[in-house]
C-alpha cells in the first residue's frame, strides 16, 4: 500500500497514467466498432447483453494478460520466417486477426449489398433457431477479436510503462468507457444505415494495418485515426444535411 502511494505521489506517474488511458480508450475504439456492429446484427432483445458479455470479456482478457506480462513480451520474440520476414506470435496473432476483420467486413458489406430475402429467415435458418446459434456465434467472433485487439492494447501498455497497477487502472478506466459508449454507438449506426458501410470501411482499414504490422510495416496509428475521424466528420454532416433536408416542405426539396 505504502509503495503505492508514494508511486502515485510522483507527478510522472499521473503523466503515465493520463497518456496510458489515452492511448488504451483509442485503441479500444477498433473493438467497440466491431462490438456495435456485430451485436446489432442479434434480435434487439439481445443486442444489449451481447455488448456487455463482449466488453466484459475485454477487460478479463487484458486484466488476465496482465498478470502474465512476462509471458506477453516474450510473444515479440521471433519464432519462424515467412516471405523473408521473421514472425513472432504477436505478429502472427495481428495478421491472423487483420485477416479475419478483413473476412468478417466484406462478408457483411457483401450482405449490406445483397440482403438475402425472406424476412423470416436468418441466414438460412428459421428465426426461432438462429437466435441462440446467433448469439453464441456473436459472442465468439467477440471474443476472438477481444483476444487481437487486448494483446495488442497489453503490449502497448508493457512499452509505455513498467508498473502494473498504473496498466490495471488504465484498463479499467478505458474499458469503463467503451462500457459506456457502446450502446449509444449501436443506436448510432443503427439508426444511420450509411454509416454502417463506414465503419465496414473503418475495420477493412484496420485489418490491412493489423496485418502490415504483423509483417513489420509499422503504420503511425494518428494517420489511421486521422482518416477515421475525418471520414467520420463528413459522415456527421451528410447525416446533417439529410436531416434538414427532410425538415423542408415537399415543394422546397
Amino acid at each position: 500500500m505504502e509503495s503505492l502511494i508514494q508511486l502515485f505521489s510522483e507527478p510522472t506517474t499521473w503523466v503515465a497514467l493520463a497518456t496510458l488511458i489515452a492511448m488504451e480508450v483509442v485503441l479500444g475504439i477498433d473493438n467497440l466498432i466491431f462490438i456495435s456492429i456485430l451485436t446489432n446484427k442479434l434480435p434487439e432483445h439481445q443486442r444489449e447483453r451481447a455488448r456487455r458479455i463482449g466488453i466484459g470479456l475485454a477487460l478479463v482478457l487484458r486484466l488476465g494478460l496482465l498478470g502474465t506480462v512476462a509471458w506477453i513480451v516474450q510473444l515479440t520474440e521471433p519464432v519462424i520466417e515467412l516471405f523473408g520476414n521473421a514472425l513472432s506470435w504477436k505478429d502472427m496473432i495481428l495478421i491472423a486477426g487483420g485477416l479475419f476483420l478483413l473476412w468478417k467486413a466484406t462478408k457483411e458489406i457483401h450482405h449490406t449489398m445483397d440482403p438475402t430475402p425472406g424476412g423470416d429467415m436468418f441466414e438460412g435458418k428459421p428465426l426461432e433457431n438462429a437466435v441462440t446459434m446467433g448469439f453464441s456465434a456473436a459472442i465468439a467472433q467477440i471474443l476472438l477479436l477481444d483476444l487481437v485487439f487486448s494483446i495488442d492494447s497489453i503490449i502497448t501498455a508493457v512499452g509505455m510503462t513498467e508498473h502494473v497497477s498504473i496498466m490495471v487502472i488504465a484498463v479499467v478506466v478505458a474499458v469503463t468507457v467503451m462500457l459506456v459508449a457502446a450502446n449509444p454507438l449501436a443506436k448510432f449506426i443503427n439508426d444511420n444505415p450509411t454509416v454502417v458501410m463506414l465503419a465496414l470501411g473503418f475495420l477493412i482499414m484496420i485489418g490491412m494495418t493489423l496485418i502490415a504490422e504483423g509483417f513489420g510495416a509499422h503504420v503511425p496509428k494518428g494517420y489511421v485515426y486521422a482518416a477515421m475521424a475525418f471520414s467520420a466528420g463528413i459522415e456527421v454532416l451528410n447525416i446533417l444535411s439529410r436531416r434538414a433536408k427532410r425538415k423542408l416542405p415537399e415543394s422546397a426539396r
